[in-house]
């Protein structure tokens, strides 16, 4: 037999028990070493040395967070109402030893604190609550697994409200309250615009009316200043041509029957101006024609002459005289036709116009 062979298998026999004593941890890992079936130590990450035969690693933890997601769970809401709630953990392992030997599953005995404790907050409220407090339900599962987790070398950094269902009828009924509230807000939204756009219509109108107004105003304004200096070039002209009072007796009777026109001229008062005015025309006129009569003079001369001569009227001046007369007799037919139209106007109406004269 070679006495090589021995050393060989000696050397053999130390590399394998030199490679089964080391341990190399990696990173975010540690590994729990028990001795005999005792806890000795934990592994930290790196190279590690162990007696071979001896120690073993019992249990491998990964100590970098952890999200752990829990089936739905029934639970019942303060106003007997039932609602599958999903929740997710997100939890760490500070403590490897604890982890290992503090609890047999630490995985189901925070999903089973979770429902518990879950039960107990949601059966305190309502159903409009307990859609509406996530945060207040998440910040008192987060202090109750903390507090219970703890001595089992294991850290709840965050709990979170994935879903919560309701019944399908109640959803039903959550949807009907929504599409009212929404109806709602939307024919107020309607009833404000067509407010605002009716109050925005009014002001338009009233600024347009109270430019009419403004404008109508200027407009009286300027027409009265007008009238006011037509009449006032009328006066002027008439004082300084030095009308007589034959000429405005005449231009009084050509105005008269002006008087009678128009719809609603029911009540005419003949002014007592208007005998007058006639009697003075007439007057005026018969003193032209009389002045126009065939005369006979006689003087010294004539009755050494002889006989005296009978002289004719000025056939211009009996033409001027009839003309006046005829304006007299038509300017005293415009009286009565004006009077004529206004009793014809009072019967049609059905009162009697009154013609009065002044004195």
């Amino acid at each position: 037999m070679d006495p090589a062979i021995p050393l060989i298998i000696l050397a053999v026999l130390f590399v394998a028990i030199a490679l089964s004593a080391i341990r190399i941890v990696p990173q975010a890992r540690a590994y729990n070493i028990e001795r005999f079936g005792r806890y000795t130590r934990t592994l930290n990450p790196g190279l590690n040395f162990i007696v071979p035969g001896v120690d073993r690693v019992n249990t491998k933890f990964d100590l970098r967070e952890h999200v752990f997601t829990s089936r739905p769970q029934p639970v019942i809401t303060e106003d007997n109402l039932v609602v599958n709630i999903d929740t997710v953990l997100y939890y760490q392992i500070t403590q490897p030893k604890a982890a290992a030997y503090e609890v047999a599953n630490f995985l189901q005995a925070i999903d089973q604190l979770t429902v518990t404790t879950l039960r107990n907050v949601i059966g305190s409220m309502d159903l409009e609550k307990t859609l509406t407090s996530r945060e207040e339900i998440n910040t008192r599962l987060r202090g109750v697994l903390d507090d219970t987790t703890g001595k089992w070398g294991i850290r709840v950094n965050r709990v979170e409200i994935k879903a919560i269902d309701p019944p399908p009828t109640i959803k039903e009924a959550m949807e009907k309250q929504m599409r009212a509230d929404r109806d709602k807000r939307a024919a107020i939204l309607h009833a404000e615009g067509e407010r605002q756009s009716r109050i925005l219509k009014a002001e338009g109108a009233r600024q347009q009316a109270i430019l009419e107004a403004q404008g109508d105003q200027q407009a009286a304004i300027l027409r009265a200043d007008g009238e006011a200096k037509a009449v006032e070039r009328v006066f002027q002209a008439v004082h300084a041509n030095n009308a007589d009072a034959k000429l405005l007796a005449y231009k009084y009777l050509e105005t008269l029957p002006s008087l009678a026109q128009g719809e609603g001229n029911t009540f005419w008062v003949i002014p007592g101006e208007l005998t007058e005015a006639v009697k003075n025309v007439s007057h005026a006129f018969a003193g032209d024609s009389a002045e126009t009569k065939p005369s006979t003079e006689k003087d010294g001369r004539e009755s050494e002459r002889g006989p005296a001569e009978i002289t004719g009227p000025d056939p211009a001046q009996s033409a001027s005289a009839q003309a006046a007369v005829d304006a007299a007799e038509q300017a005293e037919k415009a009286v009565a036709d004006a009077r004529d139209d206004v009793r014809r106007a009072g019967a049609r109406t059905g009162s009697v116009p009154e013609s009065r004269e002044e004195p």
